[in-house]
């Protein structure tokens, strides 16, 4: 019976907070493993659930777009301080103080100035400043 109560528990938690699939197929791992017999001890059954999800988000990740995973709420966001050629700085994004790097490694920005988040490397936001003439 708890094998079922966390199985559902898990797969509510992925309904409410998206987690790329990792509480889903745990939670799906635990309802296999409540069909396992009774007499089987604690012990394998836990065995059992880790290698069920192990090989369950192994074999998801070609289900879950990286792209989407990286996708940003915001776009915008206002550098803190200056940010020299291929140096890292901080921005203002989605309330918080980030690291950055200009995208271009040639550019430069200034403090206070408009950019646009373009990506991710780490905890690492790429920019590019609001008025970025190739665009």
């Amino acid at each position: 019976m708890i094998w079922l109560f966390i199985g559902i528990g898990l797969c509510l938690l992925e309904a409410v907070f998206p987690t790329a699939f990792v509480a889903l197929v745990a939670g799906v791992s635990a309802l296999v493993v409540a069909l396992v017999p009774a007499w089987v001890p604690p012990s394998w059954q836990i065995i059992l659930w880790m290698l069920l999800t192990a090989i369950g988000i192994f074999a998801s990740r070609g289900f879950v777009d990286r792209r989407a995973a990286q996708q940003f709420d915001a776009k915008e966001g206002q550098m803190l301080t200056d940010l020299a050629p291929g140096e890292l700085g901080r921005v203002r994004y989605e309330g918080g103080s980030w690291a950055a790097r200009c995208e271009d490694p040639t550019l430069a920005i200034a403090a206070e100035a408009k950019v646009l988040v373009v990506g991710r490397e780490g905890t690492t936001l790429l920019v590019l400043p609001e008025s970025d003439p190739r665009r």
